[in-house]
């Protein structure tokens, strides 16, 4: 099978994946408790009739498996519908944070393959040594941290301080110079579980494939160690790496909920939780839906990638 219709194949196997995606959003949202129609009518009087037109306007006069074919309906054409908690479009709200949060997952990955592969490539060469140990109880540390506790204490030593960095995130675009500079301390604390992961990964990986007879085989050729460990080991490692990657998109956008909340980063991590809590169930189904899209598109991604890194794939 070709590599073309190997990415066909598997676009096409993407669709029922997120449509049963779909289903579990706007099910397990039918089961939070309360409707729009509670929350609406806590601030005023209700009636019969205007608890009728309300639930007319929320389609939830209608059976449940209309509510979902017609929320689906309006999804498909990017309409999530009209805010609850707020005046304006549920799409206009998520395409405004949605920046934000690229940006910040982004970044906090970059950082952690940036760390993590090289450290563990180092950490596999010099196997037993001090370095090694080092990089085991760092990538240990790195894990066992609570992402929040960490940016706490980032905040104090560098914002506080040493004053180095603001306290509030400014007011400017995602990408001007002094955005860019607040969200370093975000990013580091959004991939530092990530970076230990991919150390620890890296390290077991390129350590297989030391041993492996094609190694012993470069060398005796006379190839250079750099070459042999660049060029040969770390590309046939790095199959392990792009999987739990693609799996790191859901934990990064998880994690980003609480570091956004500690940072005050104005992403979709703050929009999800404010939601929650006012009930605004239309934002809640498109965020949650927006990242579970996006981790399914991350995996496929993920095995596109392996046939680059490995030839000796079969589709």
């Amino acid at each position: 099978m070709s590599l073309r219709r190997y990415v066909l194949r598997r676009v096409l196997l993407t669709v029922p994946i997120l449509l049963g995606v779909s289903v579990l959003t706007f099910g397990l949202v039918k089961l939070l408790p309360g409707t729009p129609v509670d929350y609406v009518l806590q601030f005023q009087e209700s009636t019969p009739e205007l608890r009728a037109t309300l639930r007319a306007q929320y389609h939830l006069d209608e059976p449940i498996w209309r509510q979902y074919f017609l929320w689906l309906h309006d999804v498909l054409h990017l309409d999530f519908g009209e805010r609850i908690a707020s005046d304006g479009s549920v799409s206009a709200a998520v395409a405004e944070r949605l920046p934000e949060t690229l940006l910040l997952g982004g970044v906090a990955l970059l950082i952690a393959l940036l760390v993590g592969v090289p450290a563990g490539v180092v950490a596999a060469v010099r196997r037993g040594s001090l370095l090694d140990e080092g990089s085991r109880v760092a990538a240990l540390a790195g894990i066992a941290t609570p992402n929040f506790w960490l940016g706490l204490l980032l905040l104090l030593l560098f914002g506080v301080r040493l004053d180095l960095v603001p306290v509030i995130p400014p007011v400017a675009p995602p990408l001007a110079p002094e955005s860019l500079a607040f969200l370093v301390l975000p990013a580091i604390t959004l991939g530092t579980a990530s970076a230990a992961l991919f150390t620890r990964l890296t390290r077991s990986a390129v350590t297989e494939q030391l041993r492996r007879e094609y190694v012993r085989a470069a060398r005796a050729r006379g190839l250079d160690e750099r070459t042999v460990i660049v060029k040969h080991v770390l590309r046939n490692s790095l199959i392990s790496v792009v999987t739990v990657a693609a799996l790191q998109v859901a934990v990064l956008l998880d994690g980003a909920v609480v570091v956004e909340r500690v940072f005050s980063w104005p992403g979709l991590g703050r929009l999800l939780v404010r939601a929650i809590l006012q009930r605004d169930f239309p934002v809640v189904q498109a965020v949650v839906l927006l990242v579970a899209t996006g981790v399914v598109f991350a995996n496929l991604l993920a095995d596109v990638l392996y046939a680059w890194l490995d030839p000796r794939i079969t589709y």
